[in-house]
């Protein structure tokens, strides 16, 4: 990783409309990256692929013991970023049961698939031309009960490794500006700059710096503009088989290069890989502590809330450097 940001690569292009795909250019796509058919706990999908072994071998990269947590702040103000609120309000201020001992209880509810909230996309949350992933179809499974095929209650938690792959740092600048696309080619190059590389049932973090530019210029509408994944970096990230995928943003690029799908990465990632998505991640904690000690692979635990038929979960996911 170059010390000099004039040395650094170059960041991609924010050229309107570059990268475009057809859709049948995405489809081809989507059954090249496919994996229906190869796990019996299909809605578990690239899960599967998290070993006791794994999880043995993810344990062994801590080393300081310092835990970095990644979920943004309950957000319960509205913007061009957070249209649905979260919710909190105090339910009991020492009132309302007998005295002694004072109880002060509160409420939380969300609408959480959104730009605001870290959570958890389970794989009944996307379908492609009506199919959930392993090919279910979508209105069978889900109704206003909720989800029977790829629940977030059937993935329970997961500890693995995770990689970091800090663009603004690879790049040597303070962030992505909205839209631009990231490559497979920036993936390659982003590995040999911070030393780390993509392997089997890693939990991979996209950081663009979107919190920093927030922090600095102020919100702005992400559903309409954002950093990202492009597609044709997911057939890399298929080849080395994730278990997860997950950014500051939704891991999509926006505007989406792919014409009629609003989020085409999420359809590859989850409705054909079966890998789940972690959205609206705080990464800076996280990017200042790699910097620090130089490595950008750690433990990573992730726990969603146990909603039999949820479509995901909020989360709180946790780096151990």
């Amino acid at each position: 990783m170059s010390s000099n940001p004039d040395d650094a690569p170059a960041p991609p292009p924010a050229t309107a409309g570059e990268g475009a795909v057809s859709r049948q250019e995405f489809d081809a796509l989507f059954s090249a990256v496919r994996t229906w058919g190869r796990w019996a706990d299909a809605d578990r999908g690239a899960w599967n692929r998290v070993t006791p072994e794994q999880v043995r071998r993810a344990a062994a990269l801590v080393r300081s013991g310092t835990l970095v947590p990644m979920a943004r702040p309950w957000d319960t103000a509205p913007g061009p970023d957070n249209n649905k609120p979260a919710l909190h309000y105090m339910s009991d201020l020492g009132d309302v049961e007998p005295p002694e001992p004072t109880t002060h209880k509160d409420f939380i509810a969300v609408d959480y698939h959104g730009k605001a909230v870290s959570h958890l996309d389970a794989l009944s949350h996307i379908a492609y031309r009506g199919q959930l992933y392993e090919g279910r179809a979508a209105q069978e499974c889900i109704d206003a009960g909720g989800a029977r095929f790829g629940a977030v209650s059937a993935l329970g938690p997961l500890v693995t490794r995770g990689v970091l792959l800090d663009l603004p740092t690879v790049f040597g600048v303070p962030w992505l500006e909205p839209g631009r696309a990231v490559h497979a080619a920036d993936l390659v190059a982003a590995e040999q700059a911070l030393g780390v590389t993509i392997g089997e049932g890693d939990a991979v973090l996209l950081r663009s710096g979107s919190l920093r530019r927030r922090q600095e210029r102020g919100a702005w509408n992400t559903g309409a503009a954002s950093a990202g994944l492009h597609v044709d970096a997911m057939p890399l990230l298929a080849e080395r088989g994730i278990a997860l995928l997950g950014g500051d943003g939704d891991s999509d690029v926006r505007p989406s290069p792919v014409d009629g799908l609003h989020s085409p990465v999420h359809a590859l990632a989850v409705a054909a890989m079966g890998v789940p998505l972690l959205d609206n991640l705080d990464l800076e904690a996280l990017s200042a502590a790699s910097a620090s000690t130089g490595r950008y692979e750690f433990l990573l635990l992730v726990a969603p809330l146990n909603i039999p038929g949820a479509t995901g979960s909020p989360v709180s996911p946790v780096a151990v450097l």
